[in-house]
């Protein structure tokens, strides 16, 4: 076979997908084995979310709304916004895919910050575009060097606020000044997949930042019910935006791109406001007491704005990894981000936790990594 492949998709490094659960404890020799490596909700979904896919199921033979129409109605009523200001997709990385595909040509530039969101740059790759790839600054992204980088060729910026893996956020009033230097022709993206653990004080007023746009660059909010509402696994999102923005998206997106099932468990995600808050609560608690709990090993936390936190446990980063395999607790190495000895850990809850806490102080033993 002699197929011809555009070298920039065959330059793509593919997503390296983890290995499913059963795979891994049959393979290390555990069991009961639990992951607090993906930012998942700990608390599972909304129990009105699985009933309402349980009622769905008898019309799996029907295609979906093709127009979103009831969960952009619900999306409208919660935040404020209007229909024509709300793009909803297949998890937030589609609505990603939909702004590059509309707004980014071969040889025009794309900004984001290293490290984040991977997807950012594999969908300007696809594209034909060109990726500016800036590091953050003490953990941060460093939006006097955006600024610096932005050329009559950049189409969009994206900003990951909070930042994933590090876990912080850009000062609000940081991020108006930035906002007001960009040129007009550059939207900016504010990825704010983790903002329902975002302080009330640290979080910034998208619908005045959609809606006051005159002298100033677009912004889109990208929102995701995989974290805070519990609904990775049916991989649903939106994006908030301007509604001429939200037409052009409209055009490169495809008809029924969001599955019946995930329709109406979002809208019911929406309504549960109980277990929403049981998962801010629950997160808030369990982070507080993680961070207590592993400094007293002699290792340092950093400060975090989402449900997972980064922890630097003076020592080989990927070995402490491997480690913990053996104790049958999944954590996240950052060792390919730059990091060499911090790990990153998603709260879980108490028993998660608890467990957590023990093998890690097991490892960081047996490791000699602290005193």
């Amino acid at each position: 076979m002699k197929v011809k492949v555009p070298e920039n998709v065959k330059s793509i490094v593919p997503y390296p997908p983890g290995k499913p659960m059963d795979e891994l404890e049959r393979e290390y020799g555990v069991t009961n084995a639990i992951k607090l490596a993906s930012n998942e909700n700990a608390w599972g979904a909304s129990p009105k979310a699985i009933q309402a896919i349980s009622d769905t199921l008898k019309d799996l033979h029907r295609y979906p709304d093709g127009s979103n129409f009831y969960l952009v109605q619900a999306i409208a009523d919660k935040f404020g916004f209007s229909a024509d200001e709300i793009v909803i997709g297949n998890g937030s990385d589609e609505v990603i895919e939909f702004l590059v595909k509309a707004f980014v040509q071969s040889g025009d530039e794309v900004i984001t910050s290293h490290p984040s969101f991977l997807m950012y740059q594999k969908v300007v790759q696809v594209r034909g575009g060109v990726n500016k790839v800036l590091p953050l600054k003490d953990m941060r992204h460093d939006l006097e060097a955006i600024l610096e980088s932005i050329t009559d060729r950049t189409r969009l910026i994206f900003l990951d606020n909070p930042n994933n893996p590090t876990a912080t956020v850009i000062n609000p009033v940081d991020l108006y000044a930035f906002l007001n230097a960009v040129p007009e022709s550059v939207i900016v993206v504010l990825d704010e997949a983790y903002v329902d653990f975002v302080e009330d004080a640290l979080r910034v007023d998208v619908q005045s930042l959609i809606r006051d746009v005159k002298g100033r660059c677009g912004v889109v909010s990208l929102r995701t019910f995989s974290k805070a509402y519990g609904l990775a696994g049916i991989r649903v999102g939106f994006g908030l935006m301007s509604g001429e923005i939200a037409g052009y998206l409209h055009r490169v997106r495809s008809p029924f791109n969001v599955n019946k099932l995930a329709q109406v468990a979002a809208i019911a995600a929406l309504g549960d406001t109980a277990f929403y808050q049981k998962t801010l609560r629950g997160t808030k608690e369990g982070m507080a007491w993680l961070q207590e709990q592993i400094k007293q090993m002699g290792c340092s936390c950093y400060s975090s704005q989402t449900n997972f936190f980064l922890v630097d446990v003076k020592g080989d980063a990927a070995a402490l990894y491997e480690a913990m395999l053996y104790k049958g607790v999944i954590i996240r190495s950052m060792k390919a981000y730059g990091y060499e000895n911090v790990i990153r850990i998603t709260v879980g809850t108490r028993e998660e936790n608890e467990r957590l806490v023990s093998a890690l102080s097991a490892c960081l033993s047996e490791l000699t990594y602290v005193k």
